[in-house]
């Protein structure tokens, strides 16, 4: 015999003042069940959880949950009024003899029980939110957005135990390989209406697509019966007049089902320019050192980071990734070493705070009132690229509507948010692009279309994400931040540097203690790489790089004045020459330099 669901509902409607965001909905989760919920950003993915969890009235329809069965919701901004510390929230669910659950899903989502409500960070908040869940075991879990601000190693432990877990749980997340790894069925949201298929995340793509391809052949067909149709009105109303009207009538109802049909959202139009070329070099950074609090964050860290190139940086939360970006940057002071930076460098910032949105302003005012975007005198546009743009039109383009534009900030969902960082991050023209955990919260479309974007930007990316899937695609090299100011270089994304690790481990305990290879000095090593002219030559580059970019850079300041051609002919002749011929010094230079400390190694 069948057993019962262990959630249903059936003829769910529910609108908030606008379009329905879901009309006549039907679903269903069975004991077991490990589903993926997708679908686009405000297509309604985080109001179904709320709905399913009884947290969200509808207009219509009936949620049913058979008595014995517990469902458990992870809310994205836990109310924690009235207690103390972030433990006794996440223990608020359980008996007295059970806290000592939240201890063990502590130590695993690494967050303190102990610390208070009144200081905790948005993200300590929600991992104390997903540890009550985990703690209270019910039959159903709800997850919106489990894996934000947890590190990969947290993910990997969350992603242990939701294998092991006999309840059934239904789960949005952004993190493509955390759903590979974990889901069964997926419902995907699309349009109002739910569809659910009984394979995980693994096949929802290809699924998607299919749906997709169908559609546009049915919206076809129809779109030609209707043309064929609306000729025949033209050319034979006069002949058999009660047949005439028959067809007539059928040709208002293709309208009507064509009109009724809803075309799906494209992408969002996002594009990324990069401004003026930057130097070949973009950041050098030698023998860094910095502690807080006596943690060491860096411990003589050097890299040198080339146009072009796309720098992953990964490790634990609190480990010092965004310290590190600061330092590349020259925005937080060193305890030692040193960082240059490139010429003509144009930077844009994407902070994983948020702290660019103000909740109390409107999107519009949010685009207008950025002083980088500011249109002189024009209330209604901004700046993009150079170039004025209607701030309705803008915000078009990454698929807000026109009643949006107007509405406040915290009206909108986590990828929304997200979504508005990048449309302020995209106006600008940059040659170096910072990205602090820009996958929070995007939909899979959204993180398709950002990593295309980054893979042709011609500039260069800093990137801090625990999204393994999206540094795959998109890292070329991965600094990995291991604790007690170990950073270290890989060649390639997550995967690549997962296995190099591993290869690194296996030939360690081939190496007897007393090697001839482990007893020379580095000194040594690197003497049998380069002879005595190469190794001066190494030396000397730096300063010969740094004089050929000042020269560049006052040349090019001399060739900016618009009037120099007419005014002086020649002195614009000789500057122009002489342009060419420091940027081909230039190029050879830094190429030399490259070559150099790769054999220097």
């Amino acid at each position: 015999m069948a057993r019962a669901p262990l959630l249903q509902l059936s003829g769910i409607s529910l609108t908030f003042g606008g379009d329905p965001v879901f009309s006549d909905l039907d679903a269903v989760v069975q004991a077991g069940d490990r589903v993926a919920l997708v679908g686009r950003n405000g297509s309604g993915k985080s109001t179904l959880l709320k709905v399913m969890a009884g947290l969200v009235e509808v207009d219509r329809g009936q949620v049913t949950v058979p008595p014995g069965i517990s469902v458990g919701y992870m809310e994205q901004e836990p109310s924690m009024a009235g207690f103390a510390t972030l433990g006794d929230y996440a223990a608020s669910g359980l008996e007295p003899g059970e806290a000592y659950r939240v201890e063990m899903v502590a130590d695993g989502l690494k967050f303190d029980p102990s610390a208070s409500v009144e200081t905790a960070s948005g993200g300590e908040r929600r991992r104390a939110a997903l540890a009550k869940l985990m703690a209270e075991a019910p039959d159903l879990m709800l997850l919106d957005e489990p894996t934000n601000h947890l590190d990969i190693e947290a993910i990997a432990w969350l992603e242990a135990e939701l294998k092991g877990t006999r309840a059934a749980f239904v789960l949005i997340s952004h993190d493509r390989a955390f759903l590979r790894e974990l889901t069964r069925a997926t419902l995907w949201i699309d349009r109002g209406s739910v569809r659910r298929q009984e394979d995980g995340f693994a096949a929802f793509e290809s699924w998607r697509d299919k749906v997709w391809d169908e559609e546009d052949m049915q919206r076809h067909k129809l779109d030609r019966k209707i043309k064929a149709e609306a000729r025949w009105a033209v050319e034979g109303i006069s002949a058999r007049r009660k047949r005439n009207q028959g067809r007539v009538r059928a040709l208002g109802d293709l309208r009507r089902e064509r009109a009724e049909m809803i075309r799906r959202q494209g992408p969002a139009a996002m594009a990324l320019e990069a401004g003026p070329k930057s130097g070949k070099r973009v950041i050098e950074a030698r023998g860094l050192s910095k502690t807080f609090g006596g943690k060491a964050i860096v411990s003589d860290f050097s890299i040198r980071i080339a146009r072009g190139d796309r720098i992953a940086f990964v490790g634990p939360n609190g480990v010092g990734k965004t310290s590190l970006l600061k330092m590349l940057l020259g925005v937080l002071d060193l305890d030692a070493g040193e960082v240059v930076l490139g010429t003509n460098l144009e930077i844009a910032v994407l902070d994983q705070t948020r702290d660019q949105l103000d909740p109390d302003m409107s999107l519009w005012e949010s685009l207008t009132g950025d002083k980088e975007m500011r249109v002189a005198g024009a209330a209604d546009q901004v700046m993009v690229r150079g170039q004025p743009k209607h701030v309705v039109g803008y915000l078009k383009e990454f698929l807000f509507s026109d009643a949006q534009a107007r509405a406040p900030v915290r009206s909108l969902s986590g990828g929304e948010k997200a979504r508005l960082l990048l449309a302020k991050i995209m106006a600008q023209q940059s040659n170096l692009l910072v990205l602090d955990e820009p996958t929070n919260d995007l939909d899979v479309e959204t993180l398709d279309l950002l990593q295309e974007l980054i893979g042709d930007y011609d500039g260069t990316v800093l990137l801090v994400s625990h999204d393994r899937d999206f540094l795959d695609r998109v890292a070329t090299t991965t600094i990995a931040m291991e604790g007690n100011g170990r950073a270290i270089a890989y060649a390639g994304g997550w995967s690549d540097y997962v296995d190099q690790r591993k290869a690194a481990k296996a030939v360690e305990p081939a190496k007897s203690p007393g090697s001839a290879a482990k007893a020379r000095s580095p000194a040594a090593e690197k003497a049998e790489g380069l002879n005595f002219t190469e190794r001066h030559r190494l030396e000397t580059l730096p300063a010969d790089i740094e004089r050929l970019e000042a020269e560049i850079a006052k040349l090019e300041a001399l060739l900016g004045d618009p009037e120099l051609y007419t005014r002086e002919p020649v002195k614009f002749a000789k500057a122009s020459e002489a342009l060419v011929e420091r940027q081909g010094r230039l190029e050879a230079a830094e190429t030399d330099w490259l070559e150099l400390s790769e054999r220097d190694q």
